[in-house]
């Protein structure tokens, strides 16, 4: 069983988000394209990074001197929390305002406010268990 974060645990995810039970068709739909990475919050280097092109992973893995669009930061327990019982929209905000999540890089507040990412940006976290199992 791959740890959080891990290069296993980031090839794992990349076959679960491109799969059917994924978001990458959703994604894709609008072409969606980013770089985002996720990291801890005390760590100055982000542990994963994903390349997004039209919806699909087509890169996950440690960083490799990319220039992330969004960067996701939290303590282990926090992410251990998220991860444990995928959150819902109302569970992210509640993180994000008490600073549980931050986004070192990236503006939560124009994800929110745009329906086709914020119903990925909550799919992505049930996605992250499954890649753990």
């Amino acid at each position: 069983m791959p740890e959080l974060f891990t290069n296993d645990w980031a090839t794992n995810y990349k076959e679960i988000w491109n799969s059917g039970e994924g978001i990458a068709q959703e994604l894709g739909q609008f072409d969606f394209n980013s770089v985002v990475a996720f990291g801890i919050e005390a760590e100055d280097e982000p542990r994963v990074v994903l390349i997004i092109v039209n919806g699909q992973i087509v890169s996950a893995g440690s960083p490799n001197g990319e220039s992330i669009n969004w960067d996701l930061r939290a303590t282990s327990e926090s992410w251990d929390a998220l991860v444990a019982k995928p959150p819902g929209l109302m569970k992210l905000g509640l993180a994000y305002t008490s600073r549980k999540l931050k986004f070192n890089k990236g503006d939560y507040a124009v994800m929110i406010k745009d329906p086709r990412l914020s119903a990925a940006f909550v799919k992505c976290f049930a996605l992250m268990g499954k890649a753990i199992n």
